[in-house]
């Protein structure tokens, strides 16, 4: 893959993941967070079933345990913990949140998985939590951005914890598929309390447009098209989308919902970015 081929392609990754806080900010309103979640989950499952059944034989009923618990962690709680903070807070606050997930990961392998931090690494860190600070103290008329906030950190660490699971109890499945049954499981987890709470009014074309975008776009295919570029490119350099979520989930909210990123918020997202650059810069060698 050529050099501007590869630059295109994390751009075009960060867009579409990016959009997710968009089609949040249009559906989760008239859905409620869970049937918004529930929509998006059956969606995602739905575009990865075949890479699933094409791999069935990998997943014994062995593994369906531990698939269900990365499901929870990394699919049905977070989404379900920024589609409560897009019905709070403009999409941009849950697209910088999002952004603390690197920090997160290494939070969580510091605790509990006995990985160590470098000076840089613990600067970092508390560099991209300063961020957060900033960005809960953002002052919008009529939205409760402090919780918004907190929700979409909760969020990045329940993705941090995911990672250090799935490296440890399913490492070497095919990723295509083992994104399809965590899904899956995260679907069924989540129906029961989308019945509970789907909408007794009727949902507006366009929120439903937000859902099924959630879904197919930035769900189905962007998981694919996720793993597809770890295969060409590899982990680390695909890891760098993670800078272009935050702004490019602003600059959505901004083009299409008219909802302007106040000075906060951009010192936020400055804050949350440069700490993650910092925490990805390569380790000196010695000598």
């Amino acid at each position: 893959m050529s050099e501007s081929r590869t630059l295109l392609s994390i751009v075009l990754l960060g867009a579409i993941w990016g959009a997710s806080f968009l089609f949040l900010r249009l559906s989760a309103p008239y859905f409620g967070a869970f049937a918004v979640v529930e929509v998006r989950l059956l969606l995602g499952t739905l575009m990865l079933l075949p890479f699933l059944w094409r791999e069935r034989a990998k997943f014994p009923p062995s593994r369906w345990p531990m698939m269900a618990l990365i499901g929870a962690l990394n699919s049905a709680l977070p989404f379900l913990l920024f589609a409560w903070a897009a019905e709070r807070a403009p999409a941009g606050v849950g697209a910088i949140a999002n952004g603390l997930t690197v920090l997160c990961a290494a939070l969580i392998g510091f605790l509990f998985f006995h990985e160590r931090l470098t000076t840089r690494q613990s600067v970092a860190m508390g560099v991209g939590f300063v961020g957060i600070v900033v960005l809960a103290s953002t002052r919008i008329e009529g939205m409760s951005v402090g919780w918004a906030s907190i929700a979409g950190a909760l969020g990045s660490l329940m993705y941090g914890l995911a990672v250090h699971m799935a490296r440890r109890h399913l490492a070497g499945l095919p990723s295509a598929a083992l994104a399809g049954g965590t899904l899956g499981f995260s679907t069924l987890m989540a129906a029961p309390f989308a019945i509970a709470t789907w909408p007794t009014t009727s949902v507006p074309p366009l929120a439903w447009f937000g859902a099924a975008a959630l879904g197919v776009l930035c769900t189905g295919i962007g998981f694919v098209y996720y793993y597809r570029l770890i295969e060409r490119i590899g982990a680390n350099r695909t890891s760098t989308v993670t800078y272009l979520i935050p702004p490019f989930g602003v600059a959505w909210g901004w083009l299409f919902l008219g909802e302007a990123a106040t000075p906060t918020m951009i010192l936020a997202c400055a804050l949350i970015l440069a700490s993650v650059a910092l925490m990805q810069l390569p380790r000196r060698r010695p000598g």
